[in-house]
């Protein structure tokens, strides 16, 4: 049986969803594994035999449908997103809602899990740096980078912008944690959430 349950992103990755270049995000696997450990696939854990972790259960599962989390108000005629004001200049007259307080049935964007695998965060390929909506334009990197270059590095900035400077010794792009790289697609909103 499937779940529902809510996911953040910011801003830029709304977008890069919207846009249709984002399908795959990846989570911090908390706490991390220590040692040696299994990986179970149905439903998928992490077994630490080393660390004394025990069982570590990914947040999403295949099958979970997720609703994202974004920047919000409401108004007397509905929802509006900040992702869209700041895109088609929306009045702005009521205060924006932080996107952790966002109500489920204001969500307009709905993801159907697809897949959930263990990686290190450096052992990312050009094509997940892709699915995770980052967008080069290579005649920017003239010159400087070449494009596959830019790429890894636009995701590793994106990535450690997405960490609190206190913990970027253990999760940031150079600690190359453990994560979740969990893989979507868009779906409707399910029938019973409507």
């Amino acid at each position: 049986m499937s779940r529902v349950l809510p996911i953040l992103f910011n801003m830029k990755m709304v977008r890069a969803i919207l846009d249709g270049r984002k399908s795959c995000t990846r989570r911090i696997i908390k706490p991390q594994p220590q040692g040696y450990f299994e990986v179970s696939e149905e439903p998928l854990y992490i077994y630490d035999t080393d660390g004394k972790q025990g069982k570590i259960t990914p947040p999403y599962q295949p099958g979970d449908i997720l609703y994202v989390r974004e920047t919000w108000k409401q108004a007397p005629n509905g929802y509006y997103y900040y992702e869209d004001w700041q895109k088609d200049d929306i009045a702005d007259v009521t205060k924006w809602k932080p996107s952790i307080h966002m109500p489920k049935e204001a969500a307009r964007i709905w993801l159907k899990v697809t897949d959930v695998r263990v990686e290190r965060l450096q052992e990312i390929t050009r094509l997940s740096v892709q699915k995770e909506g980052i967008e080069v334009d290579p005649k920017e990197c003239a010159g400087k980078f070449d494009f596959i270059t830019e790429l890894f590095l636009l995701f590793q900035e994106l990535w450690d912008s997405t960490i609190k400077k206190s913990d970027l010794d253990r999760y940031g792009w150079d600690a190359n944690p453990y994560v979740w790289v969990v893989e979507f697609e868009r779906c409707e909103k399910p029938k019973e959430e409507r």
